[in-house]
């Protein structure tokens, strides 16, 4: 397991383009017939990517977690990026089809990761953090989330949000997740951006060709910094950072958050006139 330390709002002043993308960018998180595992002192949050081809995957307890097994004291939300697949949850195996979740509390014992086809194999993105109580395990398809439509053509961030882990559809302790898609024709982000202080948020980017790259802006809105994101890879976030984005074309994101708080709109948001 790769363990990042965060750089705080002042050592990031200092940073070159290499020390940025060390320490937020989380780069080849998906590779076959693997687990990859990156853990982040803030937050103590896990992300992670698997794609099993032959054989299951397991996720498993470690040094870095001091437990037995990997959901011991961690509560956890998986989507699947790729083909067909399943996750055996204790003795309960749940079907996840592409952009399926499944959030798994504190305490199962046993996760195994499958692919239906190794020729079109399931691609897991992880999201795990610390929990103080055990909540059901519970599959969410993107038929049944909660769905909101925003943005516009002329402002270029016509955009769906898709709420998977939150208050009223899926309890938690403290994870909330779902995942962004920008229409056709659209490529920001959030912007004006904002932050939210209370909690950290986590993004993966998605559904980026080979030749097409996303503009992540972050840092402090009067000293900001950009990181150059392909497909599949992932921006750590930390709190007191704004998070926004453009692409070169349509793209989609994950997102995770945990921390204080699960309120959706608690937010600061920032005048577009000070960012600088």
């Amino acid at each position: 397991m790769d363990v990042r330390v965060f750089a705080d709002n002042i050592r990031i002043k200092q940073m070159d383009t290499q020390e940025l993308r060390h320490v937020f960018l989380v780069e080849k998180l998906f590779q076959s017939g693997m687990v990859n595992l990156v853990y982040s002192d803030t937050e103590r949050a896990i992300v992670g990517g698997a794609i099993p081809i032959n054989k299951p995957l397991v996720l498993k307890g470690s040094k870095e977690l001091a437990s037995e097994s990997f959901n011991e004291r961690r509560e956890t939300g998986i989507i699947n990026l790729g083909g067909d697949g399943k996750i055996q949850i204790n003795e309960d195996t749940y079907l996840l089809d592409r952009l399926d979740c499944l959030y798994v509390g504190r305490g199962v014992k046993t996760i195994r990761l499958y692919s239906e086809n190794p020729q079109k194999p399931a691609e897991f993105y992880v999201l795990s953090y610390p929990a103080h109580k055990a909540y059901s395990v519970k599959k969410i398809s993107q038929k049944e989330v909660n769905r909101i439509d925003l943005g516009s053509d002329e402002s270029c961030n016509k955009r769906t949000i898709f709420q998977y882990i939150r208050p009223g559809l899926c309890p938690s302790c403290q994870l909330v997740m779902g995942l962004t898609t920008l229409a056709p024709g659209s490529n920001w982000n959030t912007m004006p951006p904002h932050t939210h202080a209370r909690r950290t948020e986590i993004y993966l980017y998605f559904d980026l060709k080979e030749n097409n790259r996303v503009f992540h802006f972050m840092g402090e809105p009067h000293e900001t910094r950009h990181l150059v994101i392909k497909n599949k890879e992932v921006v750590l976030s930390p709190s007191w950072s704004i998070h926004a984005g453009v692409g070169t074309s349509n793209y989609s994101f994950v997102w995770g958050m945990g921390g204080e708080n699960q309120d959706f709109d608690d937010m600061d948001f920032i005048e577009i006139q000070t960012i600088k």
